[in-house]
């Protein structure tokens, strides 16, 4: 069972910016590299919400709240997926994690943003 490792999350005052990395290393190459990708969060007492996905062509799509601030991309050979967060806000303060676009990959442990005022 493929399971993604998220890291790179951290505290940030708002404005600032953080990336954060996935790997899916027990994904076959083949395999990863024919998913649609996405970063979800949940933030404190929220569910679970995609914020952006990428196509294996890596064509992009983000949810309203992070459009123009936030950019997904891929790194096929090494099976990994990033999230550039630039001008955050504390809204965005959550959990992050990487799937599946349809999430049939179990859940990592998540990487922890925190956007302080």
């Amino acid at each position: 069972q493929v399971q993604p490792v998220e890291s790179g999350g951290g505290l940030v005052q708002a404005g600032g910016s953080l990336r954060v990395s996935c790997k899916a290393s027990r994904a076959i190459t083949s395999v990863f590299n024919s998913k649609t990708m996405g970063w979800y969060r949940q933030a404190p007492g929220k569910q679970r919400a995609l914020v952006a996905t990428i196509t294996r062509l890596s064509n992009t799509n983000y949810a309203d709240t992070v459009k123009g601030r936030f950019t997904i991309s891929r790194d096929n050979a090494n099976k990994k997926v990033y999230l550039q967060m630039n001008n955050l806000k504390p809204e965005d303060t959550a959990i992050y994690y990487c799937n599946t676009d349809t999430q049939e990959w179990s859940w990592g442990q998540g990487a922890q943003v925190t956007v302080a005022s």
